[in-house]
């Protein structure tokens, strides 16, 4: 039997190369020489870049930038070259991400995405062709004012003085958008962004609503977020006479999606086509019996643009069926039964706390994974006892 395992990371807690070998190891106890083929899938966010890297065989940047809560952070992002063309990836993850912002320090009205701006720029500096930007794991909604302020964008108040935007919330104050400053060697690099598809910046399935509360809004925060995304929509068709408001992916990652479009002049794309350029995993999946995802979390968003999802959608092509493994199982999950995902099940062993959760994570994976390819073995037990007592 060939497996492929496929997950993605499991957020604030292990990337999706952990997970993979996690789950290769459990296979092995059952057998040790099991025939499985591990790619750890990426969707943008945590690990975008490293991952690229290795697979393009360049190289991290390593360089000092402005965090999420604003103090400043060592980040990175990758550079490689191919046919003469150097790229830069860069990941909104390592510079703006949910896992660099404490706990206790979770509002996105005050969050920025000022160092995206700063990476961007330090990618100018090495003079690259374009840049790969993955949104995904993001800590902020700032809508990538902080990005664009940092690009050299300043955002003006009733008496045209300069407002200086340190998260959402600010937006709502801004009267005007002034282009003048502008980096202008955005015009001559291509920017590619890989991104949540399905959110746009304004709206009640805007960005507001769907990942405020996941980054600490209250349901007054994120009725604030979501004026604020109106006006500064309006504010960016009059500045640069594009209209983001409901432009697909403009609301990725609390908006720096518009951002981007709009103040970069990048390309919003959805994230896996741009991906899998860059990972080819259908022949794997063709190839295999079974293919084995894995999610932090399974839930009714699941179908839109989640890694189990997309795996899922490959695999039924071929006929493959799709086993998911997740630490949460969350609301309207069932709806994944309709969506490719063959079954899915929850790591969790006993009632925990996050943090022995987290802790036990690798540990729950590797045990789930043995649990699944025992309860296979089980069904080819069973297949073998039917065929036999036809045959007889």
């Amino acid at each position: 039997m060939k497996i492929v395992l496929i997950p993605s990371g499991f957020k604030e807690c292990l990337g999706a190369e952990d997970v993979a070998l996690a789950m290769d190891k459990g296979i092995r106890r059952v057998d040790p020489n099991a025939d499985t083929v591990i790619i750890p899938m990426i969707d943008g966010g945590e690990g975008f870049a490293k991952t690229i890297v290795e697979i393009k065989k360049g190289r991290l940047v390593q360089t000092i930038a402005t965090g999420p809560v604003g103090k400043k952070i060592m980040s990175h992002f990758g550079v490689y070259e191919e046919d003469g063309i150097v790229t830069a990836v860069i990941e909104m993850a390592a510079v703006a991400g949910l896992k660099l912002v404490p706990r206790h320090l979770r509002n996105p009205l005050v969050t920025t995405t000022y160092g995206i701006g700063e990476l961007i720029k330090a990618a100018l500096d090495l003079n690259v062709d374009r840049i790969l930007i993955g949104c995904g794991d993001s800590g902020t909604s700032d809508g990538g004012a902080g990005m664009a302020q940092a690009l050299g964008v300043r955002f003006l108040d009733q008496n045209h003085q300069t407002l200086e935007v340190n998260g959402g919330g600010d937006l709502c104050r801004v009267a005007s958008v002034d282009l003048s400053r502008l980096d202008q060697r955005l015009q001559h690099v291509r920017i590619d962004a890989a991104c949540n598809w399905h959110t746009p910046l304004c709206g009640t399935k805007g960005a507001a609503y769907i990942f405020g509360p996941q980054k600490g809004a209250c349901p007054e925060d994120v009725e604030l977020l979501a004026t604020s995304f109106e006006r500064y929509a309006h504010l960016i068709q009059e500045a640069a006479g594009m209209d983001v408001r409901d432009m697909p992916g403009s609301g990725a990652s609390g908006g720096l999606g518009a951002g981007l479009a709009a103040f970069a002049g990048a390309h919003l794309n959805p994230r896996y086509d741009i991906i899998m350029k860059y990972i080819n995993i259908e022949e794997h999946i063709r190839n295999a019996d079974v293919v084995l995802t894995a999610e932090g979390c399974l839930d009714y968003q699941t179908p839109y643009g989640k890694i189990p999802a997309e795996v899922a959608r490959i695999a039924k092509l071929s006929g493959v069926p799709v086993v998911a493994m997740t630490g949460t199982i969350g609301k309207g999950a069932d709806i994944n039964y309709t969506n490719g995902i063959d079954a899915y099940m929850s790591i969790i062993q006993k009632p925990a706390t996050l943090e022995v959760a987290m802790e036990k994570a690798a540990v729950w994976i590797a045990d789930c994974a043995e649990t699944t390819l025992r309860q296979m073995k089980i069904g080819y037990q069973i297949a073998e006892r039917i065929y036999k007592r036809e045959l007889a």
